[in-house]
């Protein structure tokens, strides 16, 4: 259910960010409340996402420069395209496979040394959060996108989103899909195929449509630099 009024505790976070479109609309799309997607400001920054998509989904470098091109130089650019649409970026070691979609990049937080295979798609209407030295498979999909199943709203073109939060060293399965509001606890396993519905408790293995708790894991300390919950 949308929200029915501002949210300023994600308010305050989306100011932390870079990129950001402010407008009456954004504050209602980053506080999950119902909100017109097609105002110029947010069809402005989808445009800009879609323009970055599409550099970084068909860029390579020119194998004649000298001197030659090679990983390290194709690692570079992809970050300085990362930095330019994305709201956070905790360090430089972050590599994302292309394909790579998202609706606005602004609303997304990467943690340090974060890996994605193979189309990874973020459709970032709510703030997504993802925590230090994660890794995804293939094929990721997060929602914080969606809309009501009442029909006269999206007559309306009015939509919704809630924010979608996983915590460090979380792994993520291929062909995994995250929904909208979802919290993943810290050290968690995302089984390939899963379809994660509901919040994760920390260190533990999830799998399944919709995904359940299959076993618990050794917890581990946090590493120098993590932010730990109070």
């Amino acid at each position: 259910m949308a929200a029915k009024e501002k949210n300023t505790k994600e308010l305050d976070k989306a100011k932390k960010l870079n990129h950001v479109p402010w407008c009456e609309e954004y504050g209602k799309m980053i506080s999950g409340m119902l909100y017109n997607a097609f105002s110029p400001e947010l069809n402005s920054a989808r445009f800009t996402a879609r323009a970055f998509a599409h550099k970084y989904n068909t860029w390579f470098p020119d194998p004649s420069t000298n001197p030659p091109p090679n990983f390290d130089t194709l690692a570079a650019e992809r970050f300085k395209m990362l930095k330019g649409v994305i709201g956070h970026i905790a360090d430089d070691d972050i590599f994302i496979e292309p394909p790579f979609n998202i609706d606005y990049g602004c609303n997304i937080s990467f943690g340090t040394r974060f890996y994605a295979n193979f189309n990874l798609t973020i459709l970032d209407c709510s703030l997504v959060t993802i925590g230090n030295r994660c890794m995804f498979g293939p094929n990721v999909s997060i929602f914080a996108a969606t809309h009501e199943s009442e029909v006269q709203s999206r007559r309306d073109n009015v939509e919704y989103g809630r924010p979608v939060v996983i915590g460090d060293d979380c792994w993520v399965g291929g062909n995994v899909v995250i929904l909208p509001g979802v919290t993943i606890g810290k050290g968690v396993t995302v089984g390939t195929m899963s379809v994660v519905t509901k919040d994760v408790p920390d260190f533990c293995v999830v799998m399944g449509q919709p995904a359940r708790v299959v076993k618990k894991v050794q917890e581990v300390e946090p590493e120098r630099g993590d932010v730990v919950a109070a």
